[in-house]
């Protein structure tokens, strides 16, 4: 390590440390005669990257040739932070530099001059990574494409090891990189999706590697690590045939909401004429003809054909087929976060498909419409069980709702309670008479009071309600207002989930106990109108998921992005990457 000494009186400028006209460091003097002492290395200009031609003519120089620029590659890999160049940054360098080490630094898919079938197994791999919903250019695509058909269509290149080299070195990180992706998606994991074996060791990654160069086809390995739920794998047999008919075109987005209205109807011509339903020649004169274009969008998409392009007709104009496969890969990167194996039986709640599904031993045995939090009051996403089931509950009002609906009508109403069929309680559970409260006078800092409603069939809880512990307070539950479910969009509750059909699934989860809970039992303390507590049953894991796109019988079905998730991932994700 060299060491530079300043002296001087007078030093009251920046110093520039220079070597061959490359400024090395600058060095700021706080006062005159100060001594700067600082190591030469955190100065030193970047490793020189290895040369890119390499021309060997004799075959039997090109095995050491290709050893000693892997061994240079690697080094400069490792000392540049990961960078191969200013657009390629290798991400698993510690494994790969250990791979390559223990296999005295040889090429793992070629042998410099031609390729070996896990080399161009694992090409096509890449270059059909959609099918898997990932993006190719994620597992350098762009490069190893390049350097494939220099290799192939000029002899020169053919023998400049440097190029078989580089290949090499991005197939090995592209193997680690698709392993991973496949095997835990490439989306943040949270509290809830967070698995204890959430990433691989670089000895499961290195073990993985250790199997192609021991002659396994590299596809079948990586497959291997993809999920095995019924939902994942459908999604991926439908999309195949649905990639041959996406058209990944780049389509004008239009920005919503707009204060510039002709702005808006600009945006939204150009997009009606990128579909063929205005004609190219339009203006902003002709109004007839954008109304017409627009109500016959509206009629082809099932959306109420008002001629006016709100917020429906906009996400619906925006969800291009480039939006569909980033909902895709999102969704499959979801599925990737999921247990490897779920329980024999459990509970799943979709949000966007306003749907709850029971599986029992991977077989769908109860379906039923919902109806989930609205925007402003999202439904968790979350991982429980069912603990109880309560006949004819109680409902106690959250404060959440107290003070941002409740209390400002009854203090405008006193009457508000009983058309709600409110009650009054103290902390020591007593009813309060509300005559006798200054309501004036309550707020979210003073209200030492609960809200309760009498159960029956006007409770907001309906005469049913699911238990399960989670920190939010919601939880599953019939509801006093059925009409609600003929509706297509449910996003309507302050968080808790209503369920259609919950007498089925009451007597599903009493299933195995028919002597006690005989269906006729249930359905006679409902007539009754009495409450009972039911928890001594099994506790089915219950599973609230925010999935947007499913297959089923007719191919890929997509839902609605209800609480803007989907386009927060897709921004952050995903919509710099080429789709096509």
């Amino acid at each position: 390590m060299g060491i530079l000494i300043l002296y001087g009186k007078d030093v009251h400028f920046p110093l520039m440390i220079k070597k061959d006209s490359k400024i090395l460091c600058i060095v700021y003097p706080l006062v005159a005669a100060l001594t700067i002492i600082f190591a030469i290395s955190g100065c030193q200009s970047p490793a020189k990257p290895p040369e890119e031609i390499v021309i060997v003519e004799q075959p039997e120089d090109i095995m050491g040739k290709a050893q000693s620029q892997l061994t240079e590659l690697l080094g400069f890999i490792g000392d540049s932070g990961g960078k191969l160049n200013d657009s390629t940054l290798i991400a698993n360098v510690p494994v790969i530099e250990s791979i390559y080490e223990g296999g005295g630094f040889q090429p793992l898919w070629s042998d410099a001059k031609e390729w070996h079938p896990s080399g161009d197994s694992l090409f096509n791999m890449i270059s059909q990574a959609k099918l898997y919903g990932l993006f190719p250019s994620d597992y350098h695509l762009p490069a190893l494409l390049s350097i494939r058909n220099q290799v192939v269509i000029d002899t020169i290149a053919k023998k400049n090891v440097a190029l078989w080299t580089r290949a090499d070195i991005l197939l090995t990180d592209a193997f680690l990189k698709l392993a991973t992706h496949l095997k835990y998606g490439q989306l943040e994991r949270d509290s809830i999706s967070l698995r204890p074996d959430s990433a691989f060791s670089p000895e499961k990654l290195a073990s993985l590697l250790q199997e192609v160069i021991s002659g396994s086809n590299p596809r079948n390995i990586l497959e291997s690590l993809e999920p095995v739920h019924q939902p994942y794998r459908a999604i991926r047999a439908a999309l195949p045939a649905f990639l041959d008919s996406l058209d990944f075109r780049n389509y004008q987005v239009i920005p919503y909401p707009n204060e510039d209205s002709l702005e808006h109807i600009r945006n939204v011509a150009l997009r009606l004429q990128e579909e063929g339903l205005l004609d190219k020649g339009w203006t902003i004169d002709d109004a007839d003809s954008y109304v017409r274009a627009v109500k016959k969008y509206q009629q082809s998409m099932g959306i109420p054909a008002t001629g006016f392009a709100a917020e429906l007709t906009v996400k619906s104009l925006n969800f291009t087929d480039s939006e569909k496969f980033r909902t895709i890969a999102i969704n499959l990167h979801r599925y990737r976060q999921l247990p490897d194996s779920m329980p024999e039986t459990y509970i799943i709640v979709n949000l966007p498909a306003y749907q709850l599904r029971v599986y029992d031993y991977d077989t769908v045995v109860l379906e039923s419409r919902v109806i989930v939090g609205a925007a402003k009051t999202p439904t968790p996403v979350l991982n429980s069980q069912i603990t109880n089931v309560i006949t004819y509950p109680q409902w106690t009002v959250p404060y959440s709702i107290i003070f941002k609906e409740m209390l400002p009508k009854i203090q405008k109403d006193i009457g508000y309670l009983a058309k709600q069929n409110l009650m009054v309680v103290d902390k020591y559970d007593s009813v309060i008479s509300p005559e006798t409260i200054d309501w004036t006078k309550l707020n979210r800092r003073n209200f030492p009071y609960l809200l309760r409603q009498r159960q029956g069939d006007d409770n907001s809880l309906g005469v049913m309600k699911f238990n399960f512990r989670n920190k939010y307070s919601v939880y599953l539950h019939d509801t006093n207002a059925r009409g609600l479910f003929s509706r297509n969009a449910r996003a309507l509750s302050h968080g808790c989930v209503r369920v259609q059909e919950w007498e089925k699934l009451s007597h599903f989860l009493v299933r195995d106990d028919e002597i006690r809970y005989h269906p006729d039992t249930i359905k006679a303390w409902i007539s009754r109108q009495e409450k009972h507590i039911i928890s001594d049953f099994s506790h089915i894991p219950i599973y609230i998921r925010y999935f947007t796109c499913e297959a089923g019988e007719k191919g890929l079905r997509f839902f609605s992005d209800i609480y803007g998730i989907d386009k927060i991932l897709s921004e952050k994700h995903f919509k710099s990457k080429p789709v096509n």
